[in-house]
């Protein structure tokens, strides 16, 4: 049994002339991830290995995650297949990861992340929000044979508001 947490970055501001790269959270979306990932806490279990875009908007939403969940920072690899807006280098990487992991959270960006949610998951989303959070479950011993699994878990910040 493999277990995905699928989270898109919190808002982000196009207040400054940055790279997109660069692009900080809004105080909104530095809200937004600290509700949901307090919402979380209540169900989660254990991680394995988390990975994180490059983008700071993901990064920043990701250490807020690690933060409130009491994960240790030190788990967090950035990965640029993860700073992908269509989803082929998304899925790519989750069929390349380690399969003693069972456990895994990544951190990113849409459109990528709504279609992983659709493709994998057993649930459609009209659309992953900022901050919103998917769980997969996966009936497999071999991240490379991800194919469709059970969407456990959909938080969006909405909900919690």
């Amino acid at each position: 049994m493999k277990q995905l947490y699928i989270v898109r970055h919190g808002k982000s501001s196009w207040d400054y002339g940055v790279d997109d790269k660069d692009r900080p959270l809004m105080e909104r979306g530095i809200n937004d991830a600290i509700l949901v990932s307090n919402h979380l806490k209540k169900e989660f279990k254990a991680i394995d290995a988390v990975f994180s875009s490059p983008a700071n908007r993901a990064l920043h939403t990701c250490l807020i995650f690690m933060r409130k969940l009491e994960l240790d920072v030190s788990k967090v690899i950035i990965t640029e297949q993860l700073y992908d807006f269509g989803g082929t280098s998304v899925s790519n990487f989750i069929k390349q990861l380690d399969n003693s992991y069972k456990n895994v959270m990544i951190f990113g960006h849409n459109h990528a992340f709504t279609s992983i949610s659709n493709i994998f998951g057993n649930k459609s989303i009209d659309n992953l929000p900022t901050s919103g959070v998917v769980k997969l479950n996966f009936d497999i011993e071999r991240w490379q044979d991800v194919e469709y699994g059970t969407t456990e878990l959909i938080i969006f910040p909405k909900q919690l508001k």
